[in-house]
């Protein structure tokens, strides 16, 4: 693995990691694993499917994409490793190349802790502000512990999608009229609202119901890795399978002793 790290304004560093192709060759097999045992493709047991057929039914884009997010991950913790670098924020991330066979290069962008001189501070006296944590604060952190134990269920019949449903669907995708290349995908498990998809994409599946098909019309941004598709109009012709919400638990005395290490509500609001 190359790293190279380069100092641009406002304290930023970015880094251009090379990843060789044999690593990027592993995470496509990790990922189509790991898809496969996701995905339910008529004829085969879930995690059996070979990978053309996974491609057949989710589109390479999706293994590719996939893939990537696990060599980059290890990648980027080793460089920031290799460069002694500690970033205060997450990265931003631009994929230069990403084609099977090939090395791996992209670029992250950091701002990393600033060094810091310390000047003659012995005998200092500093005055201690009290924390002040808002209602706002312990109800987000309430609804988080909550969402963690969340329950996925069926929508009720004849329900629509709505923003943060748990959607599969068929989609196969066309430029000009004709398919391409990881343009297509069965069952494939999409969060409404999630952005996984172009922009537009999950927006325009809200108000469907099961069985219900759609044409959906987005453009491909001009930067999109896939250089022939960058930029260009599409329609992916959708079909909704199935359709699932949220349930969130009752937040009560009994849930908060059973999944916290809290006594009961009024005991974690006052400890949190």
């Amino acid at each position: 693995m190359n790293v190279t790290t380069e100092k641009i304004e406002n304290h930023k560093v970015v880094l251009t990691i090379e990843v060789p192709a044999e690593e990027l060759d592993k995470g496509i097999k990790a990922a189509c694993k790991s898809l496969a045992n996701r995905v339910n493709i008529p004829g085969f047991r879930k995690g059996h499917a070979p990978r053309r057929i996974l491609e057949m039914h989710i589109g390479k884009e999706a293994i590719m994409d996939e893939a990537f997010d696990r060599v980059a991950q290890k990648a980027f913790d080793a460089a920031l490793k290799q460069e002694n670098l500690d970033p205060v924020d997450r990265p931003q991330v631009d994929i230069v190349t990403l084609e099977e066979g090939k090395d791996v290069v992209f670029k992250a962008t950091i701002t990393p802790v600033p060094e810091v001189t310390l000047g003659e501070y012995k005998g200092l006296k500093v005055a201690k502000d009290a924390v002040v944590v808002t209602d706002e604060q312990i109800d987000e952190q309430v609804q988080n512990i909550l969402n963690h134990h969340a329950k996925m269920i069926d929508a009720e019949e004849g329900a629509a999608v709505a923003n943060d449903d748990f959607v599969t669907l068929d989609f196969k995708g066309e430029v000009d009229g004709v398919a391409f290349p990881g343009g297509e995908g069965k069952d494939y498990p999409l969060q409404i609202g999630s952005h996984s998809f172009i922009d537009t994409f999950e927006d325009q599946l809200v108000g469907l119901k099961v069985g219900e098909e759609k044409d959906v019309n987005v453009t491909f941004p001009e930067e999109y890795h896939a250089k022939d598709l960058a930029g260009k109009a599409a329609v992916f012709h959708c079909k909704i399978n199935s359709i699932k919400h949220k349930q969130m638990p009752e937040l009560t005395d009994e849930f908060v002793k059973e999944h916290t290490s809290y006594e009961n509500v009024e005991d974690m609001k006052a400890k949190l």
